[in-house]
């Protein structure tokens, strides 16, 4: 009565699962595995694929990494930079993500579609655009509010300029993102403090911020990620000045890497940057209590 099974057919399936898992396993280790491993052994030579050097050098990279005051500095701007641009970016995308939601803003799908716009244009587009928008002498940005700034060039403003640019760019998705958090939250909690008098103001404090939680980590520890390693936005709208007033950890990797071809040191501050990625993104999972 009941049809079995061709056992061809199941030998054929579990070779063809079979395939898919070593190609996968394959995949990974000649495209992931095998670079961080061959970065990892440079990261303790002298390395420069240009001239065929590999020297061996032990720690000697890190120490440098270590004592150089353009790794500090640039750490440091990388620090401005990051908690600035996620500060608005939680904040921003937060406040239009429950104003949509509450409607307080009409034609909700038209404003998800502009607000999200920005995060899905190439970076490399948005920097050449607001690098033109930030010119001393035909920009729009000093034409609109009537300044006089050479934001670019000054290094009071260079970052400061950096950092808006990329504020405009990713908040967006914050806003996405909060709001598919705001619209799976559970119905009950928010209609028993309606009941109880909560007001639209303790609703949010009590209730739905708390329950947005996890979602607020997710952005944190995304933008974390993707900002301590920005380098595009540098690249393109400064490549790193004036002077070093705008170095972050990542271009100071590329302008070793790909500039000056000293692979094993860039390779080294990789590592290190590495590092510090993961020391911030443990005390973000600590300071928000889901440390397991």
């Amino acid at each position: 009565m009941f049809k079995k099974s061709h056992p061809l057919q199941s030998k054929s399936e579990i070779a063809l699962r079979n395939i898919v898992v070593l190609g996968m396993i394959l995949f990974f280790s000649v495209f992931l595995i095998a670079p961080i491993a061959i970065a990892f052994a440079g990261s303790f030579h002298e390395w420069n694929p240009l001239s065929g050097t590999y020297r061996f050098l032990g720690l000697q990279n890190y120490k440098e990494v270590l004592v150089s005051s353009l790794f500090w500095k640039s750490l440091w701007n990388t620090v401005i930079f990051s908690v600035v641009v996620i500060i608005f970016r939680v904040g921003l995308g937060l406040a239009i993500a429950y104003a949509v939601y509450s409607s307080l803003v009409k034609y909700k799908s038209f404003f998800r579609t502009v607000f999200y716009m920005p995060v899905v244009t190439p970076m490399v587009a948005v920097a050449f655009v607001w690098k033109f928008m930030y010119n001393p002498q035909i920009g729009t940005i000093n034409q609109i509010f009537g300044l006089d700034i050479n934001w670019l060039m000054n290094p009071k403003t260079a970052l400061i300029a950096v950092i808006i640019m990329t504020i405009w760019k990713d908040f967006g998705y914050a806003v996405v993102m909060y709001m598919a958090g705001l619209y799976s939250l559970p119905s009950d909690a928010l209609e028993a403090a309606k009941v109880d008098g909560a007001n639209s103001w303790q609703n949010f404090r009590y209730i739905t911020f708390p329950l947005l939680k996890p979602m607020t980590l997710f952005v944190t520890i995304t933008s974390i990620i993707s900002y301590i390693q920005a380098y595009v936005q540098i690249l393109i709208m400064t490549e790193g000045g004036p002077g070093t007033a705008t170095y972050l950890s990542s271009y100071i990797i590329y302008d070793e890497a790909f500039v000056k071809y000293n692979f094993g040191y860039a390779s080294a501050l990789s590592f290190v940057l590495f590092i510090i990625t993961g020391i911030f993104t443990w005390l973000s999972f600590k300071v928000s209590g889901n440390e397991e």
